[in-house]
């Protein structure tokens, strides 16, 4: 075997030696190769073992391959991103993209939140500008800033505190029950002579269907407040009341914030 640049190899013996030496890169093998003394059998286990190699490249090849076109595909769809934003700022024009990060940083000035939860959230949207829609991390910030959003920082109702109408609002929603609608109206009227007290919680015990419900949905009727009924049975995970951290996928807010979100009103019963 003649190669150029290196030297001629007639004894088949060194050949085998030398294939297998610096081709097969388990020991096991260079073992199997050394101890056949048979010249044939030892071309023949050679030739399986160098094939198998050889398979193991081309699917390595294939995969390096698809990694760099894809790659390349992400690295393209950048640098057309960054033309076409050239190619708009010339022109003038306002891409989609921004136009959307500033209808967003608007909506945020809107909704009067707290100073420290409107910093937080230009921040985020200022990281949105240098990060890829394509991007991961785009979706969880987006969601996150979208949540913002829907809380209602300012909107709240008005509390009406009028101890006849409660009392009445309860006889109609409740048959009997003179006890418990009692302990009620005396919880209200503490809370309309103190004003502005330590929330209170009120505790019904009973089996199924007894009203239980319904008249927390009375008391927030007679409060003029928006009633919200959070089922808590079952649950394992303190995160689904209070929330699950931004850095898991799918990380969603608590049953408390999606509460407020959904009746639109920052008081809840």
């Amino acid at each position: 075997l003649t190669i150029p640049g290196m030297i001629t190899i007639s004894d088949l013996d060194k050949l085998t030696d030398m294939l297998a030496a610096y081709m097969l890169p388990s020991a096991k093998e260079k073992q199997v190769i050394l101890e056949t003394l048979d010249l044939k059998e030892r071309l023949g286990k050679l030739s399986i073992y160098l094939d198998k190699e050889v398979k193991k490249f081309q699917v390595q090849s294939k995969i390096i391959s698809k990694v760099q076109k894809e790659m390349g595909k992400t690295q393209r769809d950048y640098f057309l991103r960054q033309q076409l934003k050239a190619i708009q700022e010339e022109l003038g024009e306002e891409d989609e993209l921004s136009a959307e990060l500033k209808e967003l940083n608007a909506k945020i000035k809107k909704t009067k939140m707290p100073k420290n939860a409107e910093k937080k959230a230009l921040k985020e949207i200022k990281r949105l500008k240098t990060i890829p829609p394509a991007s991961p991390e785009y979706s969880y910030i987006r969601t996150f800033l979208d949540w913002m959003l829907d809380i209602p920082w300012s909107k709240k109702t008005r509390d009406k505190l009028d101890i006849p109408d409660a009392k009445k609002i309860l006889d109609e929603d409740h048959y009997d029950l003179d006890k418990v609608k009692e302990h009620i109206l005396d919880y209200l009227a503490v809370k309309k002579l103190k004003g502005k007290a330590r929330g209170t919680i009120l505790c019904f015990i009973g089996p199924p269907g007894t009203g239980k419900t319904s008249l927390g949905q009375s008391i927030a009727r007679s409060l003029n407040r928006k009633f919200i009924r959070m089922s808590i049975g079952g649950i394992r995970d303190e995160a689904e009341i209070r929330g699950h951290r931004r850095t898991y996928v799918g990380a969603m807010p608590g049953r408390i914030i999606s509460g407020m979100a959904q009746v639109g009103t920052r008081k809840l019963f």
